[in-house]
């Protein structure tokens, strides 16, 4: 499960997508996001998700890598389905056995709230799929470039978040050597009750906090001895700049943006 984990990955290719500036693809991602907030209903959701599938094909991404990022957030898909199917008490009630109350509407309520947030996850991957750490940091840092001038640290800022995504996989990977180790010493992470659960992640928290500190520890010396001194007077090897192709993906975007507020007006389904 620990190895299906895909965010902060990045895959290199000569894509469409890959070839966006980065500023053009954040930004998308950001609107991507709120826009799924804007959409009311499933037919909205017919529109992204014909947005993310075509995106995925241009970008040359595996449909399967797409769905091996998905597996780990099963289980908070069925919380979150679960909870929207028994808390809601509005519309035709279809299912009562106990304090168990079912209504149509809590069952679309489930599947909608399911399917955003599928679409969120999806979105936030392929941004992350299609875009290396450098160009994240560099995106990042011009967006935020404007609020220089009340004292934002746009470099520093850019970079921890940056770094902190790029450490995401690292962090899997360290994770999955540690539990394998624990687990040939006998530690057993699957029996028992929640309690007993959480006491024997003890074993496996441990080494992987020494470790994370010990990694950032390294990746401060290593930085330090290449002189490395915040982003004041620093240069870069590619200079960004702003093509056709993100003004094509810019337009694309927009008609999905203007899709969703047309299908608010239309019923739930």
């Amino acid at each position: 499960m620990i190895k299906d984990i895909t965010i902060g990955q990045y895959v290199p290719g000569e894509s469409f997508v890959h070839k966006l500036d980065p500023r053009a693809k954040i930004l998308i991602a950001v609107l991507y996001l709120i826009d799924l907030f804007v959409i009311k209903n499933f037919v909205g959701y017919a529109f992204v998700f014909l947005f993310v599938f075509i995106t995925i094909y241009i970008a040359r991404l595996k449909f399967s890598y797409i769905y091996k990022g998905l597996k780990p957030i099963f289980i908070l898909l069925l919380i979150t389905a679960i909870l929207n199917l028994l808390m809601t008490r509005e519309g035709n009630e279809i299912y009562h056995m106990g304090f168990i109350k079912i209504y149509d509407e809590g069952v679309r309520l489930a599947v909608f709230m399911s399917v955003r947030l599928i679409f969120l996850i999806v979105g936030t991957s392929i941004l992350t799929l299609t875009t290396s750490p450098i160009e994240l940091t560099d995106g990042i840092e011009r967006l935020l470039g404007p609020f220089k001038r009340i004292g934002l640290p746009a470099h520093e800022l850019a970079m921890m978040m940056t770094i902190a995504l790029r450490f995401i996989p690292t962090l899997i990977d360290e994770t999955d050597k540690i539990m394998k180790a624990q687990m040939a010493r006998g530690a057993d992470f699957d029996s028992g009750n929640i309690i007993q659960k959480a006491k024997g992640l003890i074993p496996l928290l441990v080494p992987l906090f020494i470790s994370s500190f010990r990694r950032a520890d390294e990746l401060a010396m290593a930085m330090e001895a290449r002189c490395y001194r915040g982003g004041e007077g620093r240069t870069r090897m590619k200079i960004l700049k702003y093509t056709y192709n993100d003004l094509i993906a810019a337009l694309a975007f927009i008609l999905l943006v203007i899709i969703s507020f047309i299908t608010r007006k239309l019923p739930y389904f």
